[in-house]
Order: C-alpha cells, then sequence, then structure tokens
C-alpha cells in the first residue's frame, strides 16, 4: 500500500514550488511592462439650437453637464481624452453657425466629462478674428485643460505647440494642425498650425529630441460629409507615417471615414481618417454620430507598441424636454431603451450605415459593443 502522507509530502515539495515560481514569474511579466489607454473623440460643436438648449432662462446662465453626463465614463475609463474642439469660446453673443461662439460653459463640460485635452486648431479657430482666438486660449488655461493647434504669438508656438502628456513611464507627444480657415486670414500676431509639409517635418523633426514613445497627429481635412477618404488625406497620411508619426486622428468631415491599425515586425501605426461628429445639431443621415477610437500603449525595457486598438459608436440623441431641444450623446448599444420609436429608428439608421462601412472598410479595428 501506498503511504498517503509520503505521496502528500513529495506532492508539495515538487509541485508547490514550480507554481509559485510561475506566479512569480506571471507578476513580474505583469510588471515588466507599462501601459496607457487614450481615448480620441471627434468634433464638439456648437450650433443655435445647442446653445439654446444649454440656457437656463430662471439662472441666466449655460449648463452642458446633460450633454455628456451618459457617455462620460465611458470617457473616464481611459487614462487620457482628446477632443476637436471646433468653436471659439470668444464670449457674448453666443452664436452658432457659420461663424461659431460658445459659452464657456461649454468646455467646462468637456473637462468634468472626462475630457483631459482639447485641439483647437480647424477651420473655426478665426471665426471671431483675434479676440477670439486668444479668449478661447485663455478660457482652456483658466481651466486648466491643455491644448495645442492654435497660439496667442510664435513665442507661444515655440513653448507650447508639441503637447506632451506622460503616465506609467510612457511619454506621448501630439501635434495639431488644419487645412485652413474659411478664408479668414489669421491675425497677426496670433498662429494657427495650418498644414504645409515643410512646417510638420520641422515640427517632427523637432518632437524627436524630446525622447517620445509615440508621436499623434491630430488632423484637420479632408471633405465636409464624405464617407472616404481623399487622395490627399492618403497621400498625406503616408508622408506623416514615413516621418515617424504613430498615430493621425482626422476631423472636419462630419462623418465617419475608416481606421486602421497597420502592424508590421517592427512597428504599429493607427489612423482613423474621421471620427464624425461627437457632438452637433446636426440631424442628415451619417452625420448625426460618430466615433470614440481607444487605443492601449504598452511599454517594458525593450520596446513601445501599440496594443490595442478599437472604438465605440456614438450618437446624439435630440429630444425635446420642457418645451424646449435637448442634447445628449449615447453609446451606441441596447441599453438605450427608453428612446421613443423615432429616435431608436434614426439610432439604428446610423449605427447600421456606420458598421456597413467600417465593418468592411476598417483593417484591425473592431467595434466595442
Amino acid at each position: 500500500m501506498y503511504d498517503l502522507k509520503k505521496i502528500i509530502c513529495l506532492f508539495c515539495a515538487t509541485f508547490i514550488p514550480l507554481l509559485t515560481l510561475a506566479h512569480i514569474k506571471k507578476q513580474d511579466s505583469i510588471q515588466n511592462h507599462d501601459s496607457i489607454s487614450i481615448i480620441f473623440i471627434g468634433d464638439i460643436m456648437g450650433h443655435d439650437s445647442q446653445i439654446a438648449a444649454a440656457f437656463n432662462k430662471e439662472k441666466n446662465s449655460y449648463n452642458y453637464d446633460k450633454v455628456f453626463d451618459k457617455i462620460s465614463p465611458t470617457i473616464k475609463s481611459a487614462d487620457f481624452a482628446i477632443a476637436n474642439l471646433e468653436v471659439t469660446l470668444a464670449g457674448p453673443p453666443y452664436v452658432g453657425y457659420p461663424q461659431f461662439s460658445s459659452p464657456d460653459a461649454l468646455a467646462i463640460a468637456c473637462k468634468k466629462s472626462g475630457i483631459d485635452i482639447l485641439v483647437t486648431a480647424n477651420n473655426h479657430s478665426c471665426d471671431k478674428g483675434k479676440k477670439g482666438l486668444i479668449r478661447t486660449i485663455d478660457v482652456l488655461d483658466s481651466l486648466n485643460i491643455p491644448h495645442t493647434g492654435t497660439f496667442k504669438n510664435l513665442n507661444e508656438r515655440d513653448q507650447k505647440n508639441l503637447l506632451i502628456f506622460k503616465k506609467n513611464n510612457i511619454k506621448i507627444g501630439m501635434l495639431n494642425y488644419t487645412y485652413g480657415t474659411n478664408g479668414i486670414p489669421v491675425p497677426k500676431p496670433t498662429f494657427v498650425n495650418l498644414i504645409d509639409k515643410s512646417l510638420i517635418l520641422e515640427d517632427i523633426n523637432k518632437s524627436k529630441k524630446d525622447s517620445l514613445d509615440k508621436l499623434i497627429v491630430f488632423i484637420h481635412w479632408g471633405n465636409e460629409y464624405k464617407s472616404h477618404p481623399s487622395n490627399e488625406q492618403v497621400n498625406l497620411a503616408n508622408f506623416l507615417f514615413k516621418n515617424g508619426v504613430d498615430i493621425i486622428i482626422g476631423s472636419h468631415p462630419h462623418v465617419l471615414q475608416r481606421m486602421e491599425f497597420i502592424k508590421d515586425s517592427t512597428r504599429q501605426k493607427v489612423i482613423a481618417y474621421s471620427l464624425g461628429n461627437f457632438v452637433s445639431a446636426q440631424r442628415t443621415r451619417k452625420r448625426d454620430g460618430g466615433a470614440i477610437l481607444k487605443i492601449t500603449v504598452k511599454k517594458d525595457k525593450n520596446n513601445c507598441v501599440i496594443s490595442d486598438c478599437n472604438y465605440y459608436l456614438t450618437w446624439v440623441n435630440q429630444s425635446i424636454v420642457d418645451n424646449k431641444k435637448s442634447f445628449e450623446i449615447l453609446l451606441c448599444n441596447d441599453k438605450n431603451e427608453k428612446l421613443d420609436k423615432n429616435s431608436r429608428t434614426k439610432m439604428n439608421l446610423f449605427i447600421s450605415d456606420s458598421r456597413k462601412l467600417l465593418n468592411t472598410e476598417n483593417k484591425n479595428v473592431k467595434e466595442i459593443k
């Protein structure tokens, strides 16, 4: 007969150290890499009806918190969230299209919702002239919201053009450019980063001195309301990747365009040609929603890689509350059962259109459902 006590002792002496060693190795593998998650968000607009919806007559003030309430947990799920602020904060009178000036409360709500960084170079940067451009910067600074893309003068651009953020030993840099400013000259001495290959190349080369782990370019480009990137977008993207950019995030078309996560043996590259509208009053088909792109960057002692790249679909619900329009950003999922039939139909159409495009044209970028 076998001595059970001896068998148990032998098992403990042989296998428990191995299991402990395996656990230690697993812990070491976890601790030997750092990670950072980043969320990218499309266009934050401020049409007249959005301004009216945010106004509280009794308090004589503006509040946009409700717009972001339901999407805020998703935004806050990442270490950093970055969005395109496509309005000026030029002060009253507050107006929408074609020359935007939104209440400061919009930026306050962005920060409360979890948006950490705003880019400001877009075709509406100069809507309210020098005063509007400078005041937008001042408001964001007063709220401690980091930003890049527009600057009070060349000296400020020299100091703040490359926006750097870091966490867990990972250092990320970001640049921001726009194709133009709707024909409005950039008022001196202010500066708006315009798409110019020689300028961009100079900025990229300068960024290499900062020992970045990854470089992002957030760029305002393309043709409005077109679901496919133009040849100019594709060519410019190739130029950016060739010269060391790792992540390209596009805005301006106000509709979704494809996303690509390109992986090879030496490098990973991500591009979202357009993330569409995050919030606006545009209700035309395909313009009433957008996408949130979420990536994860991991770093160990040997290298730094983009490990994950996925997206959420979002949709803007416009409804009537207390006899006036109300806006709220929703995740596109089955949890929005309280939507009325008309809103549900419109959301489902946006979902259908978006999945038809992105499921066909995306490369290695899947929807988070």
